[in-house]
């Protein structure tokens, strides 16, 4: 659950912080200075969003999680980002050329948020990793549940729990490191 969470903070941190250069080189209506500043205080305020966002779903859902059975279908971590990525690719360049183009108002300001709000996915997975680790569980949404990618969607009715060192992926959502 927690790669659904994570594949899409790389794909707005990257093209977020490549945004921000562009724009920290025009001039916009407002400054460079003004501008930037204004991104990082957006920056903060949307990475504190993002991050805090649902917090209370996922903790509902995560303490009525069941032990995953025989006929729950559960994919590896390379294919749930692999399909996040794909469903989710022109929203994300969407947002990068809407945050390029705000660059003639003001500076850097619309990457920033872009980089904010991937900040805030990957902040959202590091927690949720560090409740698997404290239960010792890796949490799972079965895949016919995960409407649209959403790990706590309208159909998703629970989480599935897996021991932590089943699947491909570490807690939080994160690639395993095979020995």
């Amino acid at each position: 659950m927690a790669v659904i969470v994570r594949a899409g903070a790389a794909p707005l941190w990257w093209p977020g912080l490549l945004a921000a250069a562009v724009g920290a080189f025009v001039p916009g209506l407002t400054g460079r200075r003004i501008g930037l500043l204004a991104g990082a205080a957006l920056f903060l305020v949307v990475l504190a969003v993002v991050a805090t966002a649902r917090t209370g779903r996922y903790a509902e859902l995560a303490k009525g999680a069941t032990r995953a059975g025989r006929g729950d279908f559960l994919q590896d971590r390379a294919v749930t980002v692999r399909d996040r990525r794909r469903r989710h690719r022109w929203w994300t360049v969407g947002g990068f050329l809407v945050a390029v183009a705000s660059a003639y108002v003001l500076p850097g300001a619309g990457g920033l948020v872009l980089a904010g709000a991937g900040a805030g996915l990957w902040l959202k997975a590091v927690r949720i990793g560090q409740r698997e680790r404290r239960d010792d569980v890796l949490y799972w949404v079965r895949t016919d549940w995960a409407d649209r990618g959403r790990p706590t969607g309208r159909q998703v009715k629970g989480y599935r729990t897996t021991g932590p060192v089943a699947g491909d992926a570490a807690p939080g959502g994160a690639r395993r490191h095979r020995r």
